[in-house]
């Protein structure tokens, strides 16, 4: 069996696969860089970070296509890193380990990372070329999209010449996208007492694995398990039977942009409690499999385990259940405007206790979005407001606006022409429920036009992340078909 870097087009996928070897989560992207930057330096090409550490790599146009006006493309170096609870892998010191499955590239338990590696690999291919015709190149590489877009919220004017972007960050084969959600991080604190675990407790490990997850943004509108409610749910059946239990930890999900496929929590119980504990651990979980009859692989299962020194008081645990109740998960509001399109989500993303200079807490953080800035603010207000009746901490962060579309775009016309050339029909032009970096870009440089599309990508923010080979192939041909199509300033 080949390799990827063997796979067509072998320009891509050579990048791509050595881009699986550098470890590049979010806010950990310094290898990546150092790397770009030398690859830059070896090609004579201009390149600088600027302030905030994003990459800007410029090429002159190839001979006759000095005229035309000069282009940028954008995509995002850092990664999702998800994994399995089973799978041994530290994202910070170890490479992806890609392989091919089918008409697939995907990854042995972990995140693929062709968000956005895929788009990244795609522009160095085109800077390091020599035979393929361009206007003069102007890349931006921007660091932190997945956990903050932090690179894109601090862009400053005045680097590029530019009046046209692509951005390679959709996930789609034939689509282009014009518009995208908005968003804003609501992060929970509530304290708790942890009292000492009573005298004939037992023990036991609640884990709930095998949902399918993905992206927040992507796949929110699917109907998918989130584990954390998942979790609850359970939890707070049980609570409703036995009196006595406690909860000694919880810790589900683990990213915000990542619906969570997984949570372990250890609650415990008066002995006497105990199979009657796992009875009703049983009873739901037949149930919740009935209701999420999509999540064939969902396991839910509970084990007796070591007993914990500390257990939640009774007054903040029962707030804390109530409080996941009440959290809206999922979308919220279908698009009016846009048909099939949510408009306003949330994802109840992290849930975990923790202690910290002898103060114990439960934090929780989640993500909503929205196409609507207004009701991303007002949404992330109701979800504040079911965790603060609660008596918790709550602040709204890290906001970042939608990106609002222009049907009449001269360069999504240009696109639109080329594709149908192509392909003999009309490309779908769409606006997307997930973050794109676009309408943070649009604040430094507000005359750029701007499109954004990709290879045909699944199941991102997941370990069951996949990229269609063919799909790369043609993204690829069609990138390389705009380029030379870019009209004359």
């Amino acid at each position: 069996m080949s390799t990827i870097a063997e796979l067509n087009p072998t320009p891509l996928w050579k990048h791509f696969a050595k881009l699986c070897e550098i470890p590049r989560p979010s806010k950990h992207e310094d290898k990546v860089v150092a790397y770009i930057l030398d690859f830059a330096k070896a090609r004579g090409l201009e390149v600088k970070l600027d302030q905030i550490g994003n990459i800007i790599i410029k090429k002159p146009a190839t001979p006759g296509m000095e005229d035309r006006k000069v282009l940028a493309m954008q995509s995002h170096v850092d990664m999702v890193p998800q994994k399995n609870a089973d799978t041994e892998h530290n994202f910070l010191t170890d490479s992806i380990k890609p392989y091919i499955d089918g008409e697939w590239v995907t990854a042995e338990g972990t995140t693929l990372g062709a968000d956005n590696g895929i788009g990244v690999a795609a522009i160095l291919a085109l800077l390091e070329s020599t035979d393929i015709p361009h206007p003069a190149l102007e890349a931006l590489l921007t660091i932190d999209e997945e956990a903050g877009m932090t690179g894109a919220k601090n862009l400053q004017p005045g680097h590029f010449e530019a009046e046209l972007l692509l951005n390679l960050d959709t996930e789609d084969e034939g689509e282009l996208y014009v518009g995208c959600a908005g968003g804003v991080d609501v992060n929970v604190s509530l304290p708790y007492t942890a009292e000492p675990l009573p005298a004939g407790y037992k023990a036991f490990k609640l884990s709930v694995r095998g949902l399918r997850g993905g992206h927040s943004g992507l796949d929110i509108d699917k109907g998918r398990g989130n584990a954390n409610k998942v979790a609850n749910r359970i939890i707070d059946a049980a609570l409703t039977e036995i009196a006595g239990l406690r909860i000694g930890s919880l810790d589900g999900g683990s990213l915000r942009n990542a619906i969570p496929r997984e949570s372990f929590s250890v609650v415990t119980v008066p002995a006497d409690k105990a199979a009657r504990l796992m009875e009703i651990t049983l009873q739901e979980t037949a149930v919740i499999k009935a209701e999420l009859d999509t999540e064939a692989k969902l396991d839910i299962t509970i084990e007796e385990c070591e007993t914990p020194d500390t257990v939640m008081d009774s007054a903040s645990q029962r707030k804390l259940i109530l409080a996941l109740r009440s959290c809206p998960s999922g979308v919220e509001r279908m698009s009016t405007a846009l048909e099939g399109i949510a408009e306003t989500s949330n994802n109840l993303a992290r849930v975990v206790t923790e202690s910290e200079d002898g103060q114990s807490r439960v934090r929780v953080q989640c993500l909503v979005r929205s196409l609507s800035d207004s009701a991303r603010d007002q949404h992330g207000l109701n979800v504040a407001a079911a965790f603060e009746l609660a008596g918790a901490e709550t602040s709204l962060d890290n906001a970042y606006p939608g990106w609002t579309p222009n049907m009449q775009s001269p360069l999504l016309a240009l696109m639109k022409a080329v594709y149908k050339e192509m392909e003999g029909k009309e490309p779908e032009v769409k606006v997307i429920h997930a973050g794109l970096e676009c309408g943070l870009l649009a604040k430094p440089y507000p005359h750029w036009d701007m499109v954004s599309f990709g290879p045909t990508i699944r199941r991102a923010h997941s370990p069951e992340e996949r990229v269609h080979i063919e799909s790369v192939g043609n993204f690829w041909a069609y990138f390389l078909k705009v380029v030379e199509a870019i009209p004359q300033r």
